[in-house]
């Protein structure tokens, strides 16, 4: 399918995802949003994709909402952010629950939006002039795209309201400090990291991963023992899967596995 806002490629079990309104800072619009959603869809009922990663056209990752277009809808943009953010978290909760892992090519500024999408994927790498602000409370509004879900768990309480109410600016390196990066690449090069990670991870037992993933996103709504009972579950469940069978199966022959996803 041809998109007016994103380029959708599916190559060696790897789905990219590229923002492409370049001229606009990547920024997040309701077409892009709702286009979004579109994609997240095919990645999640595709059994070939494997993995997926997120990136932008140009200099940046993703500058944040279109802002032009909420003035332009007038008395209508309550409306029309309701549906955007809809469209923009379907995407995000498909991406969240297909098995395949999910990883951040942070080629440039992530801002608003662009630094939610970063918080939701499982891994990211982003280049050394990389920088990020969620500047939602710089133009009056609040966040979305899932990161005052995602940033509590993953950076912890502080830091989150420090980025929030403050719209503190982090470079990459403070970024890898924080935890909300894994890697910082030379400029131009986090595109083929990601790659590269996600190439990997496409050649792995892609339901485990999505049990993992399944885990540890509601980690923090359980408790010690339903967590284990979980936890227990999904192993048992995992265990009678081909891959868990060819992954037992290798070990006790001290073979590499050959996993097919399935």
């Amino acid at each position: 399918m041809d998109y007016e806002t994103l380029l959708y490629d599916v190559a060696d079990g790897v789905a990219t995802i590229t923002f492409n309104r370049p001229d606009s800072a990547n920024a997040m619009s309701p077409l892009c949003a709702l286009e979004f959603s579109q994609v997240a869809l095919l990645c999640d009922d595709d059994p070939a994709v494997r993995a997926v990663v997120l990136t932008g056209a140009g200099k940046m990752f993703c500058a944040g909402g279109d802002l032009a277009s909420f003035a332009s809808a007038g008395s209508g943009t309550r409306s029309l952010l309701k549906k955007m953010a809809g469209d923009l978290h379907m995407g995000l909760s498909r991406l969240a629950r297909t098995p395949a892992p999910v990883i951040a090519a942070v080629n440039g500024t992530a801002a608003g939006a662009g630094f939610s999408l970063v918080m939701a994927c499982d891994l990211a790498v982003a280049v050394e002039s990389a920088v990020f602000m969620m500047a939602y409370t710089n133009a009056g509004l609040s966040p979305d795209g899932s990161s005052t879900f995602y940033m509590p768990r993953k950076i912890g309480d502080r830091r989150t309201r420090e980025l929030m109410l403050m719209n503190r600016v982090l470079k990459s390196d403070e970024a890898l400090r924080w935890g909300i990066v894994n890697e910082v690449v030379p400029d131009g090069q986090a595109l083929e990291r990601a790659g590269a990670i996600a190439r990997r991870l496409a050649s792995g037992p892609t339901l485990a991963y999505g049990a993992v993933k399944t885990l540890l996103n509601g980690s923090f709504e359980q408790t010690l023992e339903s967590q284990m009972e979980l936890e227990a579950r999904a192993i048992a469940d995992m265990s009678i899967t081909g891959d868990g069978q060819e992954g037992i199966k290798a070990f006790l022959e001290k073979r590499k596995p050959a996993f097919t996803g399935r």
